[in-house]
């Protein structure tokens, strides 16, 4: 039912969901690049279009009712981003802990220009030893889903220079929110 409705919101939009959901046991899904609070609602569509079954991180001020609820069936983890509750290390135990875990992350951590993408998805990848299932969101094109598979290589700048090539093409909804990729020295 849900895929139903969220096919339909893509053709009454003149969006498409792109790319095939690769068949892992586990992986982190990134999503990029991320310039609008649009970007979250286009990926959890094309998400659901596609048959991802991924969980990924939300604020959990946004966790109040009823949205809180319907964060939840789509895979939502409510994280306090305020406390420095050591987020990855919870994330790699859980990767370890689980025989299937996909989970998805926007890299750049908020919609607003930074400086830096964060560290987390690369550290969480590299120790849980699993691939990054590159995704995208191309307002440009009206196209959003899965453009690639990296395993990344513990070498940080070679990785980025990967990410900097796969990402330069995409438009985002707000250009000047777009930062560069990499990561703080």
């Amino acid at each position: 039912m849900l895929r139903r409705i969220a096919i339909a919101i893509l053709k009454l939009s003149g969006w498409e969901a792109v790319g095939e959901v690769p068949d892992f046991d586990k992986a982190v899904y990134i999503a990029a690049p991320h310039t609008s609070n649009w970007d979250g609602f286009w990926l959890i569509v094309g998400k659901t279009v596609l048959g991802l079954e991924a969980h990924f991180l939300a604020k959990h001020t946004l966790f109040w009712w009823p949205f809180g609820a319907i964060l939840n069936r789509f895979g939502a983890i409510p994280v306090d981003r305020s406390r420095g509750s050591g987020v990855v290390r919870q994330l790699v135990d859980m990767f370890h802990d689980s025989e299937r875990l996909n989970l998805a992350l926007a890299p750049e951590g908020t919609r607003r220009w930074t400086q830096y993408w964060k560290t987390g998805f690369y550290r969480i990848a590299v120790e849980a030893d699993v691939p990054i299932v590159l995704g995208f969101i191309d307002y440009g094109s009206k196209k959003m889903g899965i453009g690639g598979i990296f395993k990344p290589s513990g070498d940080a700048e070679q990785d980025l220079k990967f990410l900097r090539d796969f990402y330069r093409s995409f438009t985002p909804r707000h250009p000047r929110n777009k930062g560069p990729i990499a990561f703080p020295p």
